[in-house]
C-alpha cells in the first residue's frame, strides 16, 4: 500500500511539473509574439478601423482640420450609397475584374514559357536568366514611361512599323475584321493589361522555374520509354506538378493586381476606359474632395478581396489539401 501511495505521488508531482512546464511554455510563447501583435495592430488593424470610422463619416477634405472625427453623433452611411449609386461604379467594377484576371493570367502564363525556354542548358544561360527579371526589378515610373514613348501615336516607335497611327493608350475602341467578322477590341485597357503581364511575369517565372528544377528526372525518363511525347509529358507531367504553385502564384498576383493603381494611373491616368477602382478612390480623395466617398469606395475594395479569399481558401486552397 505504501508503495503504491509513494508511486501515485510521484506520479501527481510529475504531472504538475509538467503542467507547470507547458503553462511557462505557454506564456512564453505569448510573451515572443506580443511585439508582432502590437506591430500588427498599430500598423494594420488600426489604419483598416480609422478608415471605416471615417467612411461612415460625411467628411470632405477642407473638413479635416474643422471637423470632430471623433464623433459619433453623425454616422451615416451616406458614403457607401454614393460610392454604390454612381453610375460610374459598375462599369469600374467590371473594369477592374477584366484588368485583374487579365493581368494575372497572361502574367502566369507568360511566366510559365519563360520557366520552360531556360530549364535546360545552353550556352548564355544564366545571363538570359538574368535579363528575364528586368521588368519586375526596374522602377515603374521608368518603365511606363518608356512604354507611352513607344506607343505613342505621333512619335512612337510602335506607329512606325504601321501603315495608319494607332492611340494605343487613349484610344478606347479598335475595331477589328477578321475573317469577315467585326470586333472592337479595348484598346487602352489591352495595352494597360498587357503592361502588367510583362511587368510582372518575372514573379511567376521565378516560383516556376524553381518548381521545374525540383522535378525528377525519372519521371521524364520512364515517360520517354514508355512512348510519350513532349507534348504528353507537359500536359501529364509537368502541368500536375506545378498546380500548387500556379495556386499560389494566382492568389499572390491576384491580390496585388487588384489593389493596382500605380502602373495603370501612370500609363493613361485612368482615361479610355482604363479607369479602376484604385483610380477611382485617387479621384473621389483628390478630384472631388470627398474624403468620406473615398474612404467608404477602399471599405468596398478590401470587402471584395475578403470574399475573394474566403472563396479560394475555401475550394481552391482545400482541393490542393487534398491532393
Amino acid at each position: 500500500m505504501r508503495d503504491h501511495s509513494l508511486a501515485r505521488e510521484s506520479a501527481a508531482r510529475i504531472g504538475r511539473a509538467r503542467s507547470t512546464l507547458a503553462q511557462q511554455e505557454s506564456c512564453l510563447a505569448y510573451i515572443l509574439l506580443l511585439p508582432t501583435a502590437i506591430v500588427v495592430v498599430i500598423i494594420v488593424l488600426t489604419p483598416v478601423l480609422w478608415n471605416l470610422w471615417i467612411s461612415l463619416k460625411p467628411v470632405r477634405l477642407r473638413d479635416l482640420q474643422s471637423a470632430d472625427l471623433w464623433t459619433a453623433t453623425d454616422l451615416t452611411l451616406r458614403n457607401y450609397e454614393v460610392v454604390l449609386r454612381g453610375r460610374s461604379f459598375w462599369p469600374i467594377f467590371q473594369t477592374t475584374l477584366i484588368y485583374t484576371f487579365g493581368g494575372t493570367i497572361l502574367a502566369l502564363l507568360s511566366g510559365l514559357a519563360a520557366a520552360l525556354l531556360v530549364r535546360d542548358h545552353f550556352p548564355g544561360r544564366n545571363i538570359f536568366r538574368g535579363f528575364l527579371l528586368f521588368p519586375y526589378i526596374a522602377p515603374v515610373v521608368a518603365v511606363a514611361f518608356v512604354w507611352r514613348i513607344m506607343l505613342n501615336a505621333q512619335f512612337g516607335i510602335v506607329n512606325q512599323w504601321l501603315d495608319q497611327p494607332i492611340a494605343f493608350l487613349s484610344q478606347r475602341f479598335y475595331d477589328v475584321e477578321v475573317l469577315g467578322m467585326s470586333f472592337r477590341l479595348p484598346l487602352a485597357l489591352l495595352m494597360v493589361i498587357l503592361f502588367d503581364a510583362w511587368r510582372y511575369f518575372p514573379f511567376a517565372f521565378l516560383f516556376i522555374l524553381a518548381r521545374l528544377q525540383a522535378l525528377p528526372d525519372e519521371l521524364y525518363e520512364a515517360a520517354s520509354v514508355d512512348g510519350a511525347l513532349p507534348s504528353q509529358r507537359f500536359w501529364y507531367i509537368t502541368i500536375p506538378q506545378l498546380t500548387g504553385v500556379f495556386a499560389t502564384i494566382f492568389l499572390l498576383r491576384f491580390i496585388w493586381t487588384f489593389n493596382k493603381f500605380d502602373d495603370v494611373y501612370l500609363l493613361t491616368g485612368g482615361g479610355a476606359g482604363t479607369e479602376v477602382l484604385t483610380v477611382q478612390i485617387y479621384d473621389y480623395l483628390t478630384g472631388r474632395n470627398n474624403v468620406g466617398a473615398a474612404s467608404a469606395l477602399a471599405m468596398i475594395l478590401a470587402l471584395n478581396m475578403i470574399i475573394f479569399l474566403v472563396l479560394y481558401f475555401r475550394f481552391v486552397a482545400r482541393e490542393e489539401e487534398g491532393r
